[in-house]
Parts: C-alpha cells; structure tokens; sequence
C-alpha cells in the first residue's frame, strides 16, 4: 500500500547500511505495539533522535564493554553456580531455570532485585509483558498497523476488539515500567538498596534529575530486561540442543577445559583468555540458533543510496540476519555446528558484526549478553554432561533443530539428561 520495503540479504549490503547509520536507524510507527500499548517508549521502538541517544548513553556507563561489564562479572559467576545447582536438583526444566538464570542477573543489575526461589511476581510480570510485546509487533496480525485510523474508533463498534486488548495490554507495559523501578526507590529510601542501574542514576549528583530524565531512567531500566532476557535464554538454551546433536564437540570444550582449568575449581572470566575452543563455542551457538531472524525494522530518515540504489525516506528495512548466519558463500556447510570456523588463522566472518544488529542500533547489551551465555557455557561444560534422553524402551531421542517464529525465537521445546560428569563435578555444583 505505497509502503518502500528493503530487504538486506548480504552482510555486505548491510555494512553499507551500517556506514551511513544515522540515517538508516529510525524505526516505522508500529500502531497496535507502539501507539496503542506504549511499546514506542521503549529502546526497540524508539524512534531515532535525542531520547534514544539518552537511552544509549545510560546503557553504556552500566553495561558497557571493559570495565563496566568486568564489575558484574562475580554476580554473573555467582547465579550461574545457582543455575548449576537448580539444574542438578531439577534437570527436567532446562527452560525454566535457563530463564531463572537471565532474569536474576538482568533483574539484580537492574533493579538490585533478588529473584525468589520458586515462582516470582516481578520475573512473571515482565515475562507477561514480553509474551505480549510478541504478539503486538507480528507482522500482519493487526488491521490498525495498515489502517492506522482504525484506533480512532469506539471501543463498541464490532470489529475493534483490539482496542480492549491494547487498553490492558497497555496497563501491563505500565506496571512492568513501574512496578521494580519503585521497588528501588523504596529500597534507597530505606537505606537497603542494593547498588544497580536505577540506583546508580537516581544518586548521580551530575545528572539532570528533571521529569524527562527519570522517564528515560525508567524506560532504559525496563528496555534492559525485555532486551536481553529472552535473547539471552534462546541462546543458552540452543547450547543445550547444539552439545545433544554435536557431542563430539561437547567432548573436546570439556577437554580443554580439563587441561586449563582442571577438575577442583569451576571456570571463571580469568580463566575466559585461555579458553579458546570455549568461547568459539559461544560464537558458534550465536551463528547456529539466530535469535532475531530478521532483527526489528529500520526506516530511513532520509532519501539515499546504498551501492548505487535509491533508498527513499521512509522506506521500511530489514535485515535478513538468519540468512547472513546461514549463507554457506560465508559460512560453509551451515547447519552444522562447528565452533572450529572460528579460530586459526583465517576465521570466517565476525558472527558478532552481523546477530547484534547495525547502525546505531546495534544491540547495546550486547556486552553482558556474551558475558552471560560464556559463563553459562563454560560452567555447564565443566560439571555437566548433555546427552540425549531415553524413551520408555531405552532407545535415545534424537532432537530435531526447529525454531520457533515471531521476532524473538527459540528451539522448539525437546528433551536431553543433563547429569554430573563425577561425583567431584557433582561436589563442585553442590558447594558453589
């Protein structure tokens, strides 16, 4: 409907894109998840300017690369050694404890919150308010995306149940914004605030404390979880279906870690420099499970050209990054699991320049994202071995890799044994 669509297949096009990113790193106004629910406040659909740059500045001085991101490393070390033992208590629910592990770290850096044992209202609250950022940004499900002046009708007219859906949807976005942020405050008025993101800022005496920087505070807060926890567990959890189907590789991290760290200690961020079959894995697990298959949509601020074509302003952007990862011009043999691609002398291409996204939206937590999952990786290889489950005969279950769709996606749900490899990898878990 007059609507300009740019598709980028190539990882080189998208370079392009990337090298003129001021003016390729807007975001279309999406009707149901943006104007209607309230999703646009947030980092994913902001449009591009002075807030975003707001958002991307307090990002950076929390969960930036080097010495920002070395600061929450013992907090990550220590809820993936609660990982560790979750899982050897209950190994049945990878999935649930994958995520008990992201939302602690996010919700701790973020909030100075600690996730409860069980089940807990802040991690069900935002993971709701996740399920429904889902399902207001898929293409195609709303008619007011293409008929903006739909949201102007009454809510009785038939037809405009979306509208009594957005209203509450909208009031879930509103406590999940507002709910752990007063939490912190609280917690500082009581003198028990643990230190965090939201705390950091509230105390920064250099700051602006106007109404327009506590609205970003906030809005920063809420973009850091919604963005980084379910990336971050679809991508541990694929290094759990990856170590099932490649157990050959699986065998030969484990050795390395054996030689380098040994059997009496768990690894460690020190240790991540001397690890470098490790952390090829990590870069694989990126590759091989894309977590965005098609990133979130860019929209050009401007007329322009890219390699000679005419971009018009406006025009509507997506990366293709599922077909970047599996161009086999670019990564041979693709779906196949092979951490060896990216170490010697010549490694195929930065796997990282290409999943985090362009421009100046590249994905700001990418930094804690890595930190995470290498810990996860790392500690889970040292003490666990991941094979395939049994059937009620005894025969092994081969998993198939199936992902699922929308904007964020996962394994398909599948079944493995996750068990200690030694009754001194089991002491390790329980001692930790």
């Amino acid at each position: 409907m007059g609507q300009s669509l740019v598709i980028v297949n190539s990882a080189d096009i998208m370079d392009e894109f990337d090298k003129q990113g001021a003016n390729y790193s807007d975001r279309p106004v999406l009707q149901m998840a943006g104007e209607l629910v309230g999703f646009n406040n947030g980092m994913g659909l902001l449009r591009y300017g002075p807030r975003l740059r707001a958002y991307r500045k307090h990002f950076s001085r929390f969960v930036g690369p080097n010495k920002p991101i070395q600061s929450h490393q013992p907090l990550i070390e220590e809820e993936t050694r609660k990982f560790l033992r979750r899982t050897v208590e209950n190994s049945g629910d990878l999935s649930h404890n994958l995520r008990k592990l992201a939302g602690s770290i996010i919700l701790n850096l973020t909030y100075g919150y600690k996730v409860q044992d069980g089940q807990d209202d802040f991690v069900d609250l935002i993971e709701h308010d996740n399920e429904n950022f889902g399902s207001a940004v898929k293409a195609g499900a709303f008619l007011v995306d293409v008929l903006p002046w739909l949201k102007y009708l009454p809510e009785w007219l038939p037809g405009t149940g979306f509208l009594k859906l957005a209203r509450e949807w909208r009031k879930t976005s509103d406590a999940t914004v507002d709910t752990p942020y007063a939490y912190t405050e609280s917690q500082m008025a009581a003198g028990t605030a643990l230190t965090s993101f939201v705390s950091t800022g509230l105390e920064d005496d250099e700051a602006n404390h106007s109404p327009e920087y506590l609205r970003d505070l906030k809005w920063t807060a809420v973009s850091m979880y919604s963005g980084g926890a379910d990336t971050t567990v679809s991508t541990e959890y694929a290094f759990f279906l990856a170590m099932v189907l490649f157990p050959e590789v699986q065998k030969k991290a484990q050795a390395e870690i054996d030689a380098v760290v040994g059997n009496d200690r768990l690894p460690t961020f020190a240790d991540m420099p001397h690890l470098p079959y490790v952390n090829a894995v990590v870069t694989e697990t990126l590759r091989w499970n894309c977590v965005a298959p098609s990133g979130i949509p860019h929209a050009a601020v401007e007329d322009g050209y890219i390699n000679g074509y005419f971009v018009p302003k406006g025009a509507i952007i997506l990366a293709n990054l599922w077909n970047m990862l599996h161009d086999p011009e670019t990564y041979p043999n693709p779906f196949k699991f092979d951490p060896e691609r990216h170490l010697g002398p010549n490694p195929q291409r930065d796997v990282r320049r290409i999943c985090f996204g362009f421009g100046r939206r590249v994905c700001p937590g990418m930094h804690l994202a890595d930190a995470s999952v290498y810990s996860c990786v790392a500690m889970s290889l040292a003490v666990f071995n991941i094979e395939k489950a049994l059937d009620s005969n005894g025969i092994p279950i081969t998993p198939v890799h199936e992902n699922t769709d929308g904007l964020i996606s996962f394994p398909k749900p599948f079944e493995c044994t996750v068990k200690p490899r030694s009754e001194k990898a089991y002491s390790l878990i329980t001692e930790s």
